[in-house]
């Protein structure tokens, strides 16, 4: 037990640098130094730039046995996560609204994965694990512009082209045609490519604090609906998942990865997707707030566990 304390504390420090970053996001948006403008740019460029540097700087290693294992095992977690997700959420938040009930389980099931879930595994577990969290992310998009746009949306919104052809998609189509010819870009190309990358965490964590200063943060926590969608996100979900990759025989990092990925906060995709389609967006705009706020207390328990559990 010893040894799970000792990662706690380190995860735990790990997780409220991240949250001094959002701190100052959130400080400059209120001093009015990030406009509505600001923001919007920041996040098309973490999604549309960032976002596909990070995924080929992450495939830029040697092609072998181990790498190709550890992808497929990142990939099985992922669908593994989202299965139980799906099988869960179908029975709750059933006597809510359409709008609302709808937000809920959408916000209950997508975590913040690139914004959030990327800078708590390379901080925690280093670069080595950011390839397993490359392939989780290809998964997740491809399951939110999939079962989300219908989840939200309807299935008259569904699009393949939405799912396949987007900036992580097309940046993992990019790092894997590398990785599998076993090439490497020149080296003033890949520098850029990883200087790039290095950025997502500071912007991405700027954005969400920014994104927070506009929540009436006193009023998140008397919502009482956000507690049952907060509380699948940020702990019977990922506990679920600990759980159901144990007997699989994970590599280590992979299970670390995966598991942490799978405890991020509500994705800010819950946001935009109730604004798109016409749902409850207050609802949503609370609830990634809240699971945001409350994440720096779960988030450091589920990594700190999931190294404890891989190295037994």
């Amino acid at each position: 037990m010893g040894e799970l304390f000792s990662n706690f504390i380190v995860v735990a420090g790990q997780v409220f640098t991240l949250f001094l970053m959002m701190g100052a996001g959130f400080v400059l948006r209120k001093l009015k130094k990030l406009s509505d403008r600001a923001l919007s740019d920041m996040t098309f460029i973490l999604l549309f730039v960032v976002s596909p540097c990070l995924i080929v700087d992450a495939m830029q290693i040697e092609r072998n046995a181990n790498a190709l294992r550890s992808m497929g095992f990142a990939a099985l977690g992922c669908v593994i996560f989202f299965a139980i997700e799906i099988v869960v959420t179908s029975f709750l938040f059933r006597k809510k609204s359409p709008d609302t009930r709808d937000v809920l389980r959408f916000g209950s099931m997508y975590p913040n994965a690139g914004f959030m879930g990327f800078p708590l595994v390379r901080a925690v577990l280093g670069e080595s694990a950011m390839l397993s969290a490359s392939v989780f992310l290809i998964v997740f998009q491809l399951f939110h512009w999939t079962h989300g746009v219908v989840l939200m949306g309807g299935r008259e919104k569904a699009s393949i082209k939405s799912a396949l052809f987007n900036p992580g998609t097309l940046g993992f189509v990019a790092g894997l045609l590398l990785f599998a010819l076993n090439l490497r870009l020149p080296w003033p190309v890949g520098n850029a490519v990883g200087f790039v990358a290095d950025i997502n965490t500071p912007i991405a964590m700027f954005v969400i604090g920014a994104q927070m200063a506009d929540a009436d943060i006193l009023r998140l926590f008397r919502v009482r609906e956000l507690y049952a969608s907060t509380a699948l996100r940020l702990a019977l979900f990922p506990a679920l998942t600990a759980l159901a990759l144990l007997p699989l025989g994970f590599p280590p990092l992979v299970y670390c990865a995966v598991v942490i990925l799978s405890a991020a906060p509500s994705a800010g995709v819950t946001s935009m997707f109730a604004q798109r389609f016409g749902r409850d967006t207050a609802t949503a705009a609370r609830l990634v707030s809240l699971a945001t706020l409350l994440s720096i207390l779960t988030l450091p328990v589920f990594a700190a566990l999931a190294q404890w559990i891989a190295a037994r």
